[in-house]
Parts: structure tokens; sequence; C-alpha cells
């Protein structure tokens, strides 16, 4: 039976109950190096406390996280039902708005390729691609580690899904039944 220990108006997002033990997909784009460093922190520190292991990639840019989470899907490595290597997926990466519409053109396009690719292929997805005005707005966004780092948050979500994910794989044999 399960309890639904986790609902309620009083519970925050960190109240809520994750995955614990699984191994995480964490693709980065460390353009930012200096704002790439506690948000890779975060999320690990969070992983950690979780039981969970992660395998890190990194690409260049932001516009090329949603393309290796689709080749890792084409591997047979994330998505889908049934085992695979990965439970889920953590995306961190940042993106300064600069003085031409490229800011606007690669927010909308990375966040709506990782979205779309999440749903297509059932991927719990914690997206800690920060969309900032400035350096000095990302770092305030990245930093406070596990506690209250959006690389931390990112994790939390990710594990969360993946927590889902197995509730409804059991709702769903009982009531097969």
């Amino acid at each position: 039976m399960i309890k639904k220990n986790d609902t309620g108006p009083e519970l925050t997002a960190s109240h809520l109950a994750l995955a614990t033990g699984v191994r995480i997909l964490l693709v980065e784009a460390p353009y930012y190096p200096n704002v790439m460093a506690p948000l890779v922190e975060g999320a690990l520190e969070l992983l950690h406390q979780n039981r969970c292991e992660a395998d890190r990639f990194a690409v260049p840019g932001a516009l090329e996280i949603p393309q290796a989470l689709e080749l890792a899907v084409e591997q047979g490595l994330i998505g889908g039902a049934g085992e695979r290597r990965y439970a889920g997926a953590i995306v961190l990466g940042c993106v300064i708005r600069g003085e031409t519409s490229h800011y606007d053109i690669v927010c909308n396009v990375t966040n709506q390729s990782l979205m779309d690719t999440a749903l297509r292929h059932r991927i719990p997805l914690g997206n800690a691609i920060l969309t900032v005005e400035s350096e000095a707005q990302a770092l305030a966004r990245a930093e406070g580690g596990a506690e209250t780092g959006k690389g931390a948050d990112a994790a939390r979500a990710c594990l969360r899904l993946v927590w889902l994910r197995s509730q409804f794989h059991v709702y769903a044999k009982a009531y097969a039944s």
C-alpha cells in the first residue's frame, strides 16, 4: 500500500519524497564556468544526499544540451519504459542577455526542445538552464548548494519525477488486477 504522506497545502518542494539510489544523466554547458561551478555543486550535493550517482557530460553551449539529451535517447540510455541506464536527466547552463536577439532565440529554442524531448520520450527532467540579465543574477541563482541553489532545485525536480514514475507504476499494477 502506498502512503499518501507527501500531499497537502503546507508542504514545499523540499518536503516532497524523492527517488533514491538511481543513476542520473547530467548535461552541462560550462560556457560561464564561475556560474556553472555552484550549479553543478548544488546538483551533485542533492544527488549525493539521496544516494544517487550522476554521469556528467559537457557540451559547448545551451543550444547543444537538447541535442545531447536526444543522443542519449537514440542510444537507449534514457527515456521510454523499462530499464535504462539513466532514471532521469538534469540539465545545467546559463544564458545571459546580450545586445542582440540571440538570447531570446537560445532561451526559447533550448527550453522548448528540452520539454518536447522530455515529454516525447517520458524523461524525468530537472532544468536549471538559467536565463538572466546579468552575471550577478546568474550567481545569485546558482549559489546556495543543496538548500537553495538552482542546480539542487533541478536535481530535486528530477528525483521527484523519477519517484512519481515509480509510484504511478505501482498504482497501475494495483489497478490492473
